[in-house]
């Protein structure tokens, strides 16, 4: 057992020593001498545990939130804040309308960056709010494999009473589920009249974040539709490519 526990502390340090760049299964093992079976296994539980992070089968691994979340860095996320902060500010430049890059944090949606336009009626949206009821957590969690996605309802149950227009159970849940991921955006018609439009964010096959718009509904009526959807996925798509 000890002998486990090292190999894992081993592995983890040895991730940490290059944080901002993914170490293969190969790679891991090599270094640390290590049969490839015996750490994959090791492996498999960090991930599981959420203290290492599968970027996809050809990346490999980097730390995962859980382990900066024992010392409440948001190290781990440092490439999708800067390169979020970049996007949103020309996104917000070029229609002047808020932008932000938010995350899921359990069944939160949680707002990482955040870049206000310069109209004097401005929406307004908190920064930490339930994921079903906001576009930004939708695309989010619309995106998440079926295994993650039937983990997620399990856990945290379905959307609440008036948090997803037009949910009212799990097959509803899931004809929104499979509307968003044909569309590759989704949507929010708040009751104040705050409209809000959100498109996945990638780390390699893994969706990390979203990126939305939000404004009153007036200007958004006033807007060419297609072409905030086009601009926006655009913008999404230029973070995902940067990101590692």
């Amino acid at each position: 057992m000890i002998q486990v526990i090292n190999r894992a502390l081993d592995i983890l340090e040895f991730l940490a020593s290059d944080p901002e760049h993914h170490k293969s299964l190969g790679e891991i093992s090599e270094e640390l001498n290590l049969n490839n079976g015996t750490c994959a296994n090791i492996i498999k539980t960090l991930v599981e545990r959420k203290y290492v992070e599968k970027l996809d089968k050809k990346k490999g691994y980097v730390l995962g939130s859980k382990l900066y979340g024992l010392t409440g860095s948001e190290g781990y996320k440092k490439d999708l804040t800067e390169t979020g902060k970049e996007v949103c500010t020309s996104l917000t430049k070029k229609i002047n309308e808020n932008s932000l890059l938010a995350v899921l944090d359990k069944d939160m949606r949680r707002v990482l960056v955040r870049i206000m336009g310069t109209h004097p009626i401005q929406a307004s949206t908190a920064s930490e709010k339930r994921a079903y009821n906001s576009s930004s957590g939708r695309a989010i969690i619309a995106m998440l494999p079926d295994a993650e996605l039937e983990k997620f309802i399990k856990q945290y149950g379905l959307p609440k009473k008036d948090e997803w227009e037009g949910v009212t159970d799990e097959k509803t849940l899931m004809d929104q589920v499979v509307k968003i991921r044909q569309n590759e955006y989704a949507t929010q018609l708040t009751k104040e009249k705050i409209f809000g439009l959100a498109v996945p964010v990638y780390r390699g096959e893994k969706v990390v974040a979203s990126l939305s718009v939000y404004l009153p509904q007036f200007r958004y009526n006033e807007l060419d539709k297609s072409e905030l959807v086009k601009l926006l996925k655009q913008s999404g798509k230029k973070i995902s490519k940067k990101l590692k």
